[in-house]
């Protein structure tokens, strides 16, 4: 059965419930998620990810590991998790133990463990995580990017924090961010397994019942900056990390994004054969792999892109990331590149579908996206249908990629 759309109906709201049924094993899978409360809404560098931690630490009643020992003596689990605009409750466990599960992630909403105990394990565990980032230098490259192409914004912001921000969290952020992010009002539910969708539907409207409603708050979109910057990070480091970006005029729900897709495979996200593969590690031998990819989402849209290199191939490699962009937007692509690329996206398909999870996910987002449900599928059609003149003429009209910014670290 293919994921569908209902609505539980609960304190006077509609809330969406996503749902699959799925008998051939014994199992269910829930997730609530809270929209407009992942990185996005942090308050202080690193906040929706230090309180999804805290989730983790069981209720107040049992405590860390008496919440941890009573939920693993039934091979059941709770989890939480953020995003970049979204908040995650997850539930997991056999048929028979669902009543049980769900009766914990009840009381785990209702009773979060905000101890201070609490609050300073995650702290120490968070901190340490930070610490172990000093050195990689992929993380500094990437984050260094982000606050170069959002500057001033949430979205500059690491999402895991810094060291200064994570130390300056104390049980009240938390307390704050759960109680305004974690509402009825923001909730989409995901669900799929062995299960009677009605007799699962009156059970979890008696959690959502409980829940305070909250307010829905529009997400606010940020744009990336307008001339493009170059920061470079001194560190004592064997290769040069680089990493770009710029802005991408694609929004979310736009009838083209399809064709975005499809360039941008041939650009950088496609690994061997790609555009930047090609010339940058096939071609020239300056670095192991290099990509480019797009993101687009309700809060912002722009193209990445990364590779390492030698410390003396830095520039070299640089040039060659401009030639190949000025040239694919220039230029377009070729009919033989188009046909490589429908061949994979349509091939593939099968592979992108084959669990509930995946089915569940592409439904979620089809519908938190605002696209009717069947629109994987009419998208797969375009691609299909795309015509060579189109698609280079929607790349050729979409200059901005050109205005990149640079994040390197070096020696």
């Amino acid at each position: 059965m293919a994921a569908k759309i209902e609505y539980i109906e609960v304190k006077g709201m509609k809330i969406p419930l996503i749902f699959e049924e799925d008998k051939r094993l014994p199992l269910v899978t829930m997730q609530f998620i809270f929209e407009n409360g992942g990185s996005i809404a942090d308050t202080k560098a690193g906040l929706a990810k230090f309180s999804a931690r805290v989730m983790g630490e069981g209720t107040s009643k049992l405590g860390s590991s008496a919440f941890a020992e009573a939920l693993e003596s039934k091979a059941i689990h709770i989890s939480s998790s953020t995003g970049k605009e979204t908040f995650v409750m997850e539930l997991s466990c056999l048929k028979e133990e669902f009543d049980n599960g769900l009766k914990y992630f009840d009381s785990l909403l209702k009773d979060p463990n905000f101890s201070e105990e609490a609050i300073s394990k995650v702290k120490t565990t968070t901190l340490g995580a930070l610490a172990r980032k000093e050195n990689d230098f992929d993380y500094i490259a990437s984050t260094e990017l982000k606050a170069l192409l959002f500057e001033g914004s949430a979205l500059a912001q690491p999402s895991s924090g810094t060291v200064q921000s994570v130390k300056s969290i104390e049980v009240d952020d938390v307390k704050k961010f759960v109680k305004e992010h974690l509402v009825a009002s923001r909730l989409i539910v995901v669900l799929g397994g062995d299960v009677e969708l009605q007799e699962v539907k009156d059970k979890i409207s008696k959690v959502i019942d409980t829940m305070a409603k909250g307010k829905p708050t529009a997400l606010k979109n940020y744009s990336v900056r307008k001339s493009p910057k170059e920061k470079i990070l001194i560190r004592e480091t064997e290769q040069a990390y680089m990493y770009f970006g710029s802005p991408y005029h694609v929004a979310v729900g736009s009838e083209d994004y399809y064709k975005a897709r499809v360039a941008t495979f041939i650009l950088g996200s496609g690994g061997f054969g790609s555009r930047l593969m090609e010339e940058i590690r096939v071609k020239k031998g300056l670095a192991y792999s290099a990509y480019a990819k797009v993101h687009v989402s309700k809060s912002s849209s722009y193209m990445s892109g990364y590779l390492q290199t030698k410390l003396d191939s830095l520039e070299d490699a640089k040039k060659t990331v401009n030639e190949v962009m000025s040239d694919f937007v220039k230029n377009g692509v070729t009919k033989e590149e188009l046909e490589q690329t429908k061949k994979f996206l349509l091939g593939s398909e099968p592979l992108r579908v084959e669990t509930m999870s995946q089915r569940l996910n592409r439904t979620f987002m089809d519908y938190y996206k605002g696209h009717e449900l069947d629109h994987s599928q009419k998208e797969l059609e375009l691609i299909k249908k795309l015509k060579l003149k189109d698609l280079n003429k929607f790349i050729k009209e979409h200059k901005e990629i050109l205005e990149m910014s640079f994040a390197i670290v070096t020696k």
